[in-house]
């Protein structure tokens, strides 16, 4: 399984028309041989930065689709009102839950970079894998999915969560298996811990 996280920057009054070519890829991506998932997100904060989730069946899918028609009309599209170049990072399955395909509206989903130096690890492995079996558990969760990078970059890892709204998201923030990852991953962290919110483009 190959799963793709794409992270979008677009124009601030380009944003509606990125809305549409989004939707329109996802849904195109949706009907191709071997996609397992895909989803579009905006972000809450600052609403012209996009991501999307993609999951395939195997790097030749994955191939197929990187040069689809629908594809390549939409990064051609993108690009004229995109702020920086796509940001697409490739991993393989890590800490990954049942598949759950209920995203209802009022859905918060969380795209988190780990960022850990080489040597970290294994150590930061184990915590993740933990830190999913738990919150997997918590009250609201809909899903929670640890991806990790293809080599050579193996210590960045990209945390998944859906929660069934915001206020179970803060509440799962606030538990002690969270904490306790937080404060043993700080110190090994190459980068800060960049957490961002997002809702789903329906």
């Amino acid at each position: 399984m190959i799963h793709v996280v794409n992270y979008i920057e677009i124009q601030s009054s380009s944003t509606p028309e990125a809305i549409t070519l989004i939707r329109r890829y996802r849904d195109a991506s949706r009907g191709e041989n071997g996609n397992k998932g895909i989803d579009a997100l905006q972000e809450a904060a600052r609403q012209n930065r996009f991501a999307i989730v993609e999951a395939w069946k195997e790097e030749s899918a994955f191939q197929s689709h990187e040069g689809a028609a629908h594809a390549a009309e939409f990064r051609s599209k993108l690009k004229a009102v995109r702020i920086s170049p796509t940001d697409q990072r490739l991993h393989q399955r890590f800490a990954v839950g049942p598949e759950s395909r209920v995203i209802w509206v009022g859905t918060l989903a969380v795209v988190t970079h780990v960022d850990v130096p080489p040597p970290r690890k294994d150590e930061t492995e184990i915590l993740l894998s933990t830190l999913a079996e738990e919150s997997r558990r918590d009250e609201g969760n809909v899903r929670y999915d640890v991806f990790q990078q293809n080599a050579p970059r193996t210590n960045h890892f990209t945390v998944f969560e859906v929660w069934k709204d915001e206020a179970t998201f803060v509440s799962h923030e606030t538990k002690p298996h969270t904490l306790q990852f937080r404060e043993a991953l700080g110190p090994m962290l190459g980068a800060p811990y960049d957490n961002r919110l997002y809702k789903f483009l329906h």
